[in-house]
């Protein structure tokens, strides 16, 4: 393994750790680091992530006119964020940004 505060070996390392993630699957590193304190977690996708048993627990997603969104963050015990709303149709977000 090169040196991590060398500056020019961080092409080899990118490499390196490139080929040794690409060795597994996403599945598979979740599981090697399952029961570990290693900060690691999987990247979800959406349908995965409104699924998810974590978060669901936590409220971390909340749906807003049949729509899973991320619910509003941070969340503060006296002062509740105010109700998502159903998120907009491309065509206005287009005007908005003037194209």
């Amino acid at each position: 393994m090169p040196n991590q505060l060398d500056a020019a070996a961080f092409p080899d390392m990118h490499k390196l750790f490139a080929e040794r993630f690409a060795s597994k699957t996403r599945d598979e590193w979740a599981d090697i680091f399952a029961g570990t304190d290693a900060c690691v977690t999987p990247v979800l996708t959406w349908t995965e992530a409104a699924q998810n048993e974590h978060l669901r627990a936590r409220s971390t997603l909340v749906q807003a006119n049949g729509v899973d969104q991320a619910a509003p963050a941070p969340r503060f015990s006296r002062t509740p964020a105010p109700a998502v709303g159903a998120p907009p149709q491309a065509a206005t977000l287009f005007d908005e940004i003037c194209w």
